[in-house]
């Protein structure tokens, strides 16, 4: 029998994933969609779905994780189904993480605007270099987990053959703070991408200021964009990453079943947040967005005033 903080707990984390899906699912369908019509897609569309989908598995895995902590906690106790919830967890976290990185280094090399003969290189071949990365991301994450389960045994066992319920949920969080440390080296691509935009940012204001400077010049506006969208993932990512190291930093928080629901309501956060702000940096997705948002309210109120025409219809047909 669940108590009143497990269906709270059960409550937001559905709401959460349904949202997430919807976000997600949203971007998904409008580029596929676009697609179609033009017969033709965008790199920044196919960034932006390949992100959607892997977020997609992100927030089904966080899901599945708070559904079995809470309704079948027994789950953790078993080695061999920890491995294959691990090993799908680090692929789904790790090709997020990539997929948000590449889309950092398209808005870095669409964007700014350097003369180093490597930089300039680099964006020449935007394609080919994102890409090679989106193929060599998928590769990394799928190596990675696999090396992770098969050093699962020896690296989780002390924890996993505990019978207690809150050492083999700790277990699981424990691990996946450790497997973020992969996440290490594109959040660093990702970090260099947005300094090379303030960078570059910063030398077109100061090459305006020489002539008419406009305030509301085009190229600051799209660095601002960009900006706003890498700095977004970059600060909802270093949150993610600290839910994971507080709930295994046992001297400083002591641990209990409300962090570990805290920690698991966090965490969708990441993956969740970072769509929306995506959707409302993109010109067409926001456009979409709006669209279909005046298209619902044009329903209610269809649908308020028919119901408003039925009522006073039986008013009228009552006093006869």
């Amino acid at each position: 029998m669940l108590d009143a903080m497990e269906i709270i707990f059960m409550i937001v984390i559905v709401g959460e994933f349904i949202m997430g899906i919807l976000g997600n699912g949203f971007i998904g369908l409008v580029n596929f969609v676009d697609w179609v019509k033009k017969r033709k897609i965008y790199l920044v569309d196919i960034i932006l779905t390949s992100v959607a989908t892997s977020r997609i598995g992100l927030l089904f895995m966080i899901f599945l994780n708070g559904f079995t902590m809470t309704l079948y906690p027994e789950v953790f106790d078993y080695e061999d189904i920890m491995r294959i919830i691990d090993g799908l967890w680090t692929i789904t976290n790790h090709l997020n993480v990539w997929l948000a990185t590449c889309l950092s280094i398209f808005y870095c090399l669409k964007i700014a605007n350097f003369s180093h003969p490597l930089f300039l290189w680099l964006k020449w071949r935007i394609n080919r270099v994102i890409l090679i990365i989106l193929l060599a991301s998928l590769l990394i994450s799928v190596f990675f987990s696999f090396l992770i389960i098969n050093n699962y045994n020896e690296i989780f066992k002390s924890f996993i053959l505990r019978k207690d319920k809150k050492n083999t949920t700790s277990s699981s969080i424990y691990s996946k703070m450790l497997l973020n440390l992969g996440s290490l080296f594109p959040f660093t691509v990702s970090l260099i991408s947005f300094f090379l935009l303030i960078l570059s940012l910063w030398k077109h204001v100061q090459k305006r200021k020489f002539s008419s400077w406009d305030a509301r010049d085009p190229s600051t506006e799209i660095h601002l964009r960009a900006l706003k969208t890498v700095i977004s993932f970059l600060i909802l990512f270093v949150i993610y990453c600290l839910t994971f190291f507080i709930a295994t930093s046992n001297d400083f928080f002591p641990e209990s079943e409300l962090v570990m629901i805290f920690i698991q309501i966090i965490a969708p956060i990441y993956p969740l947040g970072h769509t929306f702000i995506l959707i409302w940096g993109n010109i067409k997705l926001r456009q979409t967005s709006l669209n279909v948002l005046q298209q619902m309210k044009h329903c209610l109120r269809g649908d308020i005033s028919i119901s408003r025409l039925c009522r006073n219809k039986y008013l009228l047909i009552d006093r006869r």
